[in-house]
């Protein structure tokens, strides 16, 4: 039997001035969601089920921005999209500008499983989740008060991303900005990395018979244009599974989409026949030019991988040897 593994982010580009209390809770987030999906590993899941279940309760969770507590558009709406795929013949599900379904993820297996189509889009995706019998909730179920604070600082500031985890209270745009030089001169969509933060969630795992699956749900940029789409529901880019590895990314969904990096990273491992953290070096440090982003993979032997080339990632991974880590700087 192949050893099974799981990694799990929760975005890449983390404010240096985070406050303790913040990190400490997107540890628990992430910790209770590693170990659910360690828990189904070990009882003999699926691969495809685990980052399914995984990225539901990432989305379920209002600290990240997928589901509920979303980034909010330009408008104020919530426009979600997430993607799913099983490198067990390369099979993948996609969805975009999703408004009211609670798990996106699910609805982007369901597309997989029961469409014609690997990819439905905004009206095309909600009348196919209810076709399906999905559970629905007005938009405001994924609106939060931080959420809406930031984007009117966004706005004030004419900014489309800013790092809303941060607490508002006495917060003004000056001094919302005035953690600018703090950045070491990182710029993430020509921003200080101090107010950038995509906080895209995801999850890769192989299961025991040497399976894998990976699986990106994400809100996208805060006061984004309405109708924009990043790399996190697009194959080969934000999400990808084959019989080498898994990979979900995160970070600057422009840079990501320009390098198809997920889809690289496996690319890396076929043809250069690097192994698994080599691969995704590689991929971070060549694949990217400009760009600051973040992945993480698993291969289809049990190993587990993450690199980044910006100011840390939430992130978390577990093997079947009893290795647990949950982390957030280098």
């Amino acid at each position: 039997m192949a050893r099974w593994a799981i990694a799990i982010h929760g975005g890449a580009g983390v404010d240096p001035n985070l406050p303790e209390s913040r990190q400490e809770e997107a540890k628990r987030v992430l910790a209770r969601c590693l170990q659910a999906g360690v828990d189904l590993l070990r009882a003999g899941a699926s691969a495809l089920d685990v980052v399914e279940a995984v990225v539901r309760e990432l989305e379920t969770d209002p600290f990240f921005n997928s589901g509920r507590g979303s980034a909010l558009t330009r408008r104020g709406t919530v426009e979600m999209e997430a993607s799913i795929m099983d490198g067990r013949g390369r099979r993948c599900g996609a969805v975009s500008g999703v408004s009211t379904v609670k798990n996106p993820v699910s609805l982007a297996r369901r597309v997989m499983e029961n469409s014609p189509h690997s990819y439905l889009a905004f009206d095309g995706a909600e009348e196919f989740a209810r076709e399906q019998g999905f559970e629905t909730v007005d938009n405001s179920y994924f609106i939060t008060e931080d959420n809406v604070g930031m984007l009117k600082l966004a706005k004030e500031a004419g900014s489309i991303l800013f790092d809303y985890r941060i607490p508002l209270a006495g917060t003004d745009t000056c001094s919302a900005l005035a953690g600018a030089d703090n950045h070491n001169g990182m710029v993430m969509n020509g921003l200080p990395i101090s107010i950038y933060a995509p906080e895209t969630v995801g999850c890769a795992a192989v299961d025991s018979s040497g399976f894998t699956a990976a699986a990106t749900s994400t809100g996208g940029l805060m006061n984004k244009m309405t109708g924009r789409i990043g790399d996190s529901p697009l194959i080969g880019s934000g999400t990808y599974a084959c019989g080498a590895c898994a990979v979900s990314c995160t970070g600057e969904g422009e840079a990501i989409i320009r390098c198809t990096l997920a889809r690289d990273v496996a690319a890396v491992m076929e043809y250069k026949g690097l192994p698994l953290q080599e691969a995704v070096d590689y991929c971070v440090k060549e694949r990217l030019d400009e760009g600051f982003a973040g992945l993480i993979a698993v291969s289809s032997t049990g190993e587990v991988a993450y690199g980044f080339n910006c100011t840390g990632m939430f992130r978390g991974c577990a093997t079947e040897d009893g290795f647990m880590e949950v982390g957030i700087w280098e």
